[in-house]
């Protein structure tokens, strides 16, 4: 019998985590990762044209925006995924794994949307 009173007046002492306001780190955290996530898909998907043309140099001025920060992770991916017939996927597989990501934290059943929502 003192069990459950103890349960019960701790109960009343902590509200309950469902019912609690979303934590002040949540929103600047969703809106900067939003950000940061859309800009590097739009590069990105930039980057996409750029590899149908491989005799472009890419430090010239309008590629250089797309090339250069996006390179080094083009990089590591070519490592692992070598290109296939001539075309370098390296920008598609990273466009699709950044598209992933953004779901799972973003989207409507992303992570950081279902704490929102709590």
């Amino acid at each position: 019998m003192p069990s459950t009173v103890v349960i019960a007046s701790i109960l009343t002492a902590f509200p309950l985590a469902a019912s609690a306001a979303a934590p002040e780190w949540l929103e600047p955290t969703r809106s900067s990762l939003d950000i940061g996530l859309a800009l590097f898909s739009l590069l990105f998907f930039l980057r996409i044209p750029l590899t149908w043309y491989p005799q472009m140099d890419l430090n010239q001025f309008p590629q250089n925006i797309v090339a250069w920060p996006t390179e080094p992770f083009c990089k590591l991916v070519r490592l692992a995924v070598p290109p296939l017939f001539g075309v370098d996927i390296s920008p598609i597989v990273l466009y699709g794994v950044l598209s992933f990501i953004r779901e799972i934290f973003l989207g409507q059943q992303g992570v950081l949307t279902m704490i929102a929502n709590k």
